[in-house]
């Protein structure tokens, strides 16, 4: 599978809807979450480029550099999402005749799992992290861009909400109690972190119209 950010829009959705099982859900919750990266970015670009706006520009400026830093990882994290469930099919096409081979498909099915399970929690948690930046974003830029601060954290949550959707249904794959536990656990606070942020930024963004 080609990387999503060396392919166009028009490839990458092509090879999200063939009936290849990568790119999937994974994936394209890493590329949402670039989107509302980009989004983000613009806002602050569009805020620092206006000089009526000085005052704010102090305050933005580490938000840009945050989403940048936040689009080029989400692009990478979209192909470790799908390099990562590509193993598990791997692994659950492994040879199962004796008791040998049956033990060393659970092992490698089990270890696929966790990594299935460990890509997306950090798409997760980078989501959130670049949500929790975009109400002050929304407070002091420049108004003329809210409804794009707004799509921005609609996508951002999206990426969140479709990551922790990969989270769970790997981890019905692990055998590790104490792992499973922690990341459900994680999973609960990240999702509701994530609609809590995006509900306030929708908030603040109306009143700015």
């Amino acid at each position: 599978m080609s990387e999503p950010s060396q392919q166009t829009v028009t490839e990458f959705l092509a090879s999200v809807a063939s009936d290849a099982p990568t790119p999937g859900g994974g994936t394209a919750a890493a590329v949402a979450g670039a989107m509302g990266a980009a989004l983000a970015e613009m806002v602050v670009a569009l805020t620092l480029a206006r000089e009526k706006y000085a005052s704010a520009h102090a305050a933005v400026r580490p938000i840009g550099e945050a989403a940048r830093a936040a689009r080029t990882q989400f692009l990478v994290l979209a192909q470790e999402d799908a390099e990562s469930y590509e193993d598990v099919v791997t692994a659950r096409r492994l040879p199962k005749t004796t008791d040998s081979e049956k033990a060393g498909r659970d092992e490698a099915i089990g270890v696929a799992n966790r990594r299935a399970a460990e890509v997306p929690m950090r798409t997760a948690q980078l989501a959130v992290k670049l949500l929790g930046q975009l109400p002050e974003l929304v407070e002091v830029g420049n108004p003329n861009a809210a409804s794009d601060a707004g799509s921005a954290a609609l996508l951002l949550e999206a990426a969140a909400e479709g990551a922790l959707l990969n989270v769970s249904i790997n981890l019905s794959g692990v055998a590790d109690a104490t792992f499973v536990s922690r990341m459900q656990r994680e999973t609960a606070d990240l999702q509701e972190n994530a609609q809590r942020l995006r509900s306030h930024v929708i908030e603040t963004v109306r009143k700015r119209f």
